[in-house]
């Protein structure tokens, strides 16, 4: 018999389905509530409603577990690369060694962009922000190349496409705006080296692609990959489910991955470091104005939305951190002041009682800075590494021949119905 809750309202029960996932997450399937009842539930930030059943990506908070189609990101940050990640969410499996060949020659083929979308990326003023561009340069691809159409082979191409110009495009917005010439990618090289060199190689002084570097990339990437129904994957599949075509729910993507709250809070840590250091303060100090509930002060990098113990990828990327800096023989002081603010706060029972653990923008900031990645370029590094998560779940929706348009409800707290006043008699 199927399990179900019981739900009283005005004297009277109704039975709603309970849906047990294969972690042993529990649901209560609302699905049918206000058509029965009338009644909606209120939930603001959707943080205890389920908007789709999905098998991409499992997470658990409580435990600090991250798995992509169940596998844990430990071992893909460890034994994988990008590439064969992105190929694990939007498949649903590891691509064999033919497959995984054929994506990364794919990927090569598909990495230029259309000459007439350089007159685009000319005409943005050249301050404007790089993840601006993105999301108006995901758009215009529409324009360029065909919607989907039906044939798993021609669906393919699409995502491959879009995989491998987003970082055509990000580094070619980096040059631009820096006055600089783009530089092209190069068919012998990785996915992840080819991003690093259109991001540094010139003709005053050429990259040298280093495999640390490259390494540490894949791996920031990785952990990016995909995280259950954030943000950004929830605006992707809320725009998709207007049946819209894939470049503009991706650039919807991208507009949200743009806030502090999301894909900009490692640039947060960043910049909040630099003001540490600047100002001279200690990090004593800057931990009694945290726990101080009349200061507005915030220590960004610590505490999650979901992760209620030490967020898995944060230990993943502060290992990453300590090789890079090793590798690059780099002395950055803000690695000093962000160990010693994450030993006290493993230490200090006012972090510890509310889970305020190290997340993974806590480190991943000073990784990209070391790399030579500016800082306006952070949330863009983001979206790349996200995006095989948002063409995986678009995919999961589109194939679903029950997949709604997206329609949230209210509760209506404002006036109630009053007569119109003509402007003549108005004072």
């Amino acid at each position: 018999m199927e399990e179900t809750a019981t739900l009283i309202l005005e004297g009277k029960s109704y039975e709603l389905p309970v849906v047990v996932g294969t972690e042993g997450e529990k649901g209560i399937d609302i699905t049918t509530l206000r058509q029965k009842t009338g009644y909606i539930t209120l939930d603001p930030g959707y943080g205890n409603t389920g908007s789709c059943i999905s098998e991409i990506t499992f997470m658990d908070g409580e435990k600090g577990i991250l798995r992509y189609r169940g596998i844990p990101v430990e071992q893909l940050a460890e034994k994988s690369t990008f590439v064969e990640t992105a190929f694990l969410l939007i498949n649903g499996r590891l691509p064999s060694q033919k497959e995984f060949i054929s994506t990364s020659v794919a990927l090569n083929d598909y990495s230029l962009v259309h000459e007439d979308m350089q007159i685009f990326f000319q005409n943005f003023p050249r301050r404007a922000h790089p993840m601006g561009i993105l999301s108006s340069m995901m758009n215009a691809l529409r324009s360029f190349y065909p919607e989907l159409d039906n044939t798993l082979e021609e669906a393919n191409k699409t995502y491959l496409r879009l995989l491998s110009k987003i970082r055509t495009m990000a580094a070619m917005s980096y040059k631009i705006s820096n006055g600089q010439k783009v530089v092209y990618p190069r068919p012998d090289f990785s996915y992840c080296a080819n991003f690093l060199n259109m991001m540094f190689d010139s003709p005053v002084k050429p990259y040298n692609v280093d495999p640390d570097l490259v390494q540490a990339l894949n791996v920031f990437w990785i952990l990016h990959a995909d995280h259950e129904q954030n943000c950004s994957t929830a605006a992707v599949r809320v725009v998709g489910s207007g049946r819209v075509n894939i470049y503009a729910a991706l650039s919807a993507g991208v507009a949200a991955l743009w806030g502090p709250l999301h894909g900009g809070a490692n640039q947060a840590v960043i910049e909040m470091l630099m003001e540490i250091e600047k100002s001279g303060v200690t990090v004593d100090e800057v931990v009694k104005r945290a726990k101080a509930k009349d200061d507005s002060f915030r220590l960004m990098g610590f505490g999650h939305r979901v992760y209620k113990t030490y967020d898995p990828r944060a230990k993943i990327m502060k290992k990453m951190c300590d090789t890079v800096l090793s590798k690059l023989k780099t002395y950055d002081p803000l690695l000093d002041i962000a160990k010693r603010l994450e030993e006290v706060a493993l230490t200090d029972s006012y972090f510890i009682d509310k889970n305020l653990y190290p997340n993974v923008d806590f480190y991943s900031g000073i990784v990209l800075r070391a790399m030579g990645i500016p800082i306006n370029m952070f949330t863009v590094m983001f979206a790349i590494g996200r995006l095989p998560g948002w063409l995986a779940q678009w995919k999961e929706g589109a194939e679903d021949p029950d997949w709604k348009i997206s329609r949230p409800r209210q509760i209506y707290m404002g006036e109630n119905v009053r007569d119109y006043i003509p402007l003549s008699e108005r004072k």
